[in-house]
């Protein structure tokens, strides 16, 4: 039985990042970070929606529309500066989570799970419509907005830990099943084998990826900030932020499982071909 009925993409506006956020030069991130004076263009804050028989499912959930009409949004001083220097967001009053849900056919009120890859901005603006939903993300992922440093990192504990959220942390255990191989490890979402949660580190030391497995139809990749670019990441260029030696793995990892899966279709939350793929993969 195919668990997985629809699969969609909806963007909650655009990013403007450095070109060194999407491909790494080898230059340290905070020297980048602050000289460079380039910006890659619009690039979209991407949702995934999954109707699975279970119910709707959330890959990530974007950018809250408030980070750009809120002054307040962001914090102040240092934090403050980096953010502006790393992003440029621009979201229209249509490119809300819920607007966005309506246009697909569904109400945001019915997404039964929301799965984030990691716990940075451009991934959780949409939790403050999300409660009632499960939220899921990794233990470690979970554990890092409680580090002295937190903000520093992108995340932003008041946008996160949000009152009357229902939080499900998983870790990923040792899995039997070979067709996820060189991947030793997985969760699997609602034990149907339809869903499986990936850990992908790098970007963040807890980032999670999501295989959507469809019989009949192509595997999908939902691989949120491992790369920006699936082709980058096929050619093993990782981004700039993050832990390039773990980046690099994961980025091994994911391309040995699509040599297994040749017809495994990557999709990051950043890359401006990726819906193109989603409705090619259909």
């Amino acid at each position: 039985m195919n668990a997985i009925k629809r699969v969609s993409v909806v963007s909650t506006g655009t990013v403007d990042i450095r070109p060194q956020h999407v491909r790494s030069d080898g230059t340290p991130a905070l020297w980048w970070l602050l000289t460079s004076r380039s910006w890659t263009g619009p690039r979209p804050i991407n949702v995934y929606v999954i109707e699975h028989a279970e119910g709707l499912v959330l890959f990530d959930t974007g950018q809250a529309r408030a980070s750009v009409t809120d002054p307040g949004y962001f914090p102040g001083g240092v934090t403050g500066l980096l953010n502006r220097r790393l992003a440029r967001f621009d979201i229209a009053p249509g490119e809300t989570l819920p607007a966005l849900m309506t246009g697909l056919g569904y109400d945001i009120a019915d997404v039964r799970t929301a799965v984030l890859s990691h716990l940075h901005v451009d991934h959780i603006g949409g939790l403050p419509d999300l409660i009632g939903a499960e939220i899921v993300t990794s233990h470690v992922e979970r554990r890092s907005v409680d580090r002295a440093a937190a903000a520093l990192n992108g995340l932003m504990r008041d946008h996160i830990m949000l009152p009357g959220l229902r939080w499900e942390l998983v870790t990923p255990r040792r899995t039997d099943d070979r067709s996820l191989a060189p991947f030793t490890a997985a969760h699997d979402l609602f034990g149907d084998g339809a869903l499986m949660l990936l850990p992908t580190p790098g970007h963040t030391p807890g980032s999670l990826s999501l295989l959507v497995r469809r019989p009949g139809r192509p595997p999908l990749l939902m691989v949120g900030d491992v790369s920006f670019d699936a082709r980058l990441m096929e050619e093993e260029h990782v981004p700039g932020l993050g832990r390039r030696s773990r980046l690099r793995d994961t980025t091994r990892k994911i391309n040995a499982l699509r040599e297994a899966h040749p017809d495994l279709v990557i999709l990051p939350a950043h890359d401006p071909s990726a819906a193109g793929r989603l409705a090619a993969s259909k």
